[in-house]
């Protein structure tokens, strides 16, 4: 029931931005822990970032701390992950998740509802 739409992938060049969306499909999500992973071709899934349910906590793998940043916030209760200083270690697939627990959390199973995924791939 709970469906969750990504958006924002794409090309970018060694050292640009992209944000990425994931919003909600046919429900809210406001109180809904969040986080982002990503999957690159024959490595295991990366936990990135994840945000608690109404926005007042944040935490980050130190792979891209300092470069990315997860967000709350508009009507339709979107997340956002701005990615700065794009690197070409950074091309994967990005995925959002849903959690129905109220803790934060870095592993992937501990995630209920995922989205489709979207690409990234920065270019040297």
């Amino acid at each position: 029931q709970v469906q969750l739409v990504e958006s924002g992938g794409g090309l970018v060049q060694a050292g640009g931005s992209l944000r990425l969306s994931c919003a909600p499909s046919g429900r809210t999500y406001s109180t809904y822990v969040m986080g982002w992973f990503r999957q690159a071709p024959g490595k295991e899934r990366e936990f990135l970032s994840g945000i608690s349910q109404y926005g007042s906590n944040t935490y980050y793998a130190d792979s891209v701390k300092g470069r990315f940043t997860t967000s709350r916030g508009n009507a339709k209760n979107t997340v956002y992950l701005q990615m700065n200083s794009l690197k070409p270690e950074d091309t994967a697939v990005y995925y959002c998740a849903a959690r129905l627990g109220n803790t934060l959390s870095y592993v992937a199973s501990d995630y209920n509802y995922w989205g489709q995924g979207t690409q990234v791939t920065v270019s040297s």
